[in-house]
């Protein structure tokens, strides 16, 4: 089992739309083999910094999710202009 942290700054003015794009990514994340669950956080002292964690059953898994065509279809951080850079991830093994 595989924790992932993922770093995403927003833009400012773009929290709702992140958000419910996330939404639309946990639904995705939901049917993929190897997810077990994943929760949202925000920085109470930056409102625009948000940690998704997320656990799998391996990075093979987590990886084939970010490669898949669901994430594609529902990952519009370019197309909406949401991120305020590239977004960071982090592997923590169990």
């Amino acid at each position: 089992m595989v924790t992932i942290g993922m770093n995403y700054k927003v833009i400012p003015g773009k929290n709702e739309t992140f958000e419910k794009a996330f939404s639309a990514v946990l639904e995705a994340m939901q049917g993929m083999e190897g997810h077990s669950e994943s929760h949202l956080y925000t920085d109470v002292a930056d409102g625009s910094s948000y940690l998704i964690v997320s656990d799998w059953s391996s990075e093979d898994a987590f990886t084939a999710f970010m490669r898949s065509d669901e994430f594609k279809r529902v990952a519009n951080w370019g197309k909406e202009n949401i991120l305020a850079g590239r977004p960071s991830h982090t592997v923590y093994r169990k």
